[in-house]
């Protein structure tokens, strides 16, 4: 890559931060206001959360194909294009009339993410030299960490203030904003090498899916996003039952606690290049365990210090993951992604569809364990594949 000036590098870094930001302010808004939609649509907890399962599955179902089109066509084409083309569901998902048909425009709204986040991250792999890939992984995680916490904060004031509605409408607003910004500030990539063909990602693809290491870490991918939406989607639910009642607004606040993922994030490749990735990672998902433990005190104080321990543990284990997936993939990176989305948001949505069980079953406690069960698997997978290898192609990995 040539060599930028430190105006236009804050630019590059800026246009990464913002893509993420616009995904994840119109991916997780709902999650907030999940308990005032029931009551509007007349829908249980494990009914209402297929609003969140509707998106996740069509993130999960479209990422890697979004890969091999983007090997194709360039980076940027991708990104800007799906940033504007967000904002038309999110518009229709404020005039649905029906929970059936806000699911359906949550499902589309889920069609056109994928060719935003997985390619910037993608874009992000190509442009930045190794060493400092995981650390840009990282302002792009901050960001995607913001948008999370503005979402569902803005949306659960505004819904207090203007109605659901007019939020959703707002968001719309914001993203094609955003779009404009990423398509003046993002260069054009230099160092992409176009691919030969569909077909020929799609045989890169399959190679991905031999590679013992790209495996693990996808495995990994499918524990975090299924712990995330597993735990934020139904705490509210218990938040806004007595004792604590919490409105809409207070219910988007507590999101707040996403802004320690978006401090910690950045500092994601000087933690691994001093302890390493697997000793960092089994530390992070044992103080993960004790954050979801926590939650199920009584001081709603400790219930929020557990989730800042949540939201903090789990971002900075998305930003190692996504950055190690860029790293061990030489070739072919859009696609390698994708594969990476792809078991993220299936494990979002089982997080969803089976935290609705476990609620059902037995309320919060139940939802803590299955949690608490994935966190194990989750480390034991860290454990067993992530050692480290002499002759990594990681800079910061040791030996």
């Amino acid at each position: 890559m040539n060599a930028a000036t430190p105006r236009s590098l804050l630019a590059r870094q800026l246009a990464a931060g913002l893509a993420g930001y616009c995904c994840f302010i119109n991916l997780y808004a709902p999650q907030a206001i999940l308990p005032l939609l029931s009551k509007e649509f007349g829908a249980g907890p494990a009914g209402i959360s297929t609003i969140m399962t509707a998106s996740t599955l069509a993130v999960a179902l479209t990422a890697p194909f979004t890969g091999t089109v983007a090997d194709v066509l360039g980076r940027k084409r991708v990104i800007v294009s799906a940033m504007a083309a967000l904002a038309l569901p999110t518009v229709m998902a404020s005039l649905s009339p029906s929970l059936s048909a806000l699911v359906f425009w949550r499902f589309v709204q889920g069609l056109t993410l994928p060719p935003i986040f997985a390619v910037t991250i993608a874009y992000i792999g190509d442009e930045w030299p190794p060493r400092e890939a995981t650390a840009a992984a990282g302002v792009y995680t901050s960001g995607a960490s913001l948008g999370g916490f503005s979402g569902r904060f803005f949306t659960g004031v505004l819904s207090d203030l203007i109605g659901w509605r007019l939020a959703f409408g707002a968001l719309a607003l914001i993203t094609l904003v955003g779009a404009a910004a990423v398509w003046a500030m993002l260069p054009r990539e230099r160092k992409f090498v176009r691919s030969e063909g569909l077909v020929a990602s799609g045989r890169q693809m399959v190679r991905h899916l031999r590679n013992p290491q790209l495996l693990a870490t996808y495995a990994v991918g499918f524990g975090v996003l299924f712990c995330f939406i597993a735990t934020f989607t139904f705490i509210g639910f218990r938040l806004a039952a007595p004792p604590y009642s919490l409105s809409a607004s207070w219910l988007g606040a507590i999101f707040v606690t996403y802004l320690v993922g978006t401090a910690s994030t950045p500092w994601t490749g000087w933690v691994i290049g001093r302890f390493g990735r697997r000793q960092f990672m089994i530390g992070n998902i044992a103080l993960w365990i004790c954050g979801v433990a926590l939650t199920l005190t009584g001081p709603l104080w400790t219930i929020l210090l557990g989730l800042t321990l949540c939201a903090g543990c789990g971002l900075m284990s998305q930003s190692v993951s996504t950055g190690y997936v860029t790293i061990t993939a030489q070739a072919g990176r859009s696609s390698a992604v994708g594969l990476y989305v792809t078991s993220f948001y299936i494990g979002g949505s089982l997080g969803a569809a089976l935290g609705g069980v476990a609620w059902t079953i037995a309320g919060w406690p139940a939802c803590v364990a299955l949690v608490a069960a994935m966190l194990a698997i989750m480390a034991r997978i860290v454990a067993l594949a992530w050692a480290p290898r002499i002759g990594s192609s990681d800079p910061t990995e040791p030996a």
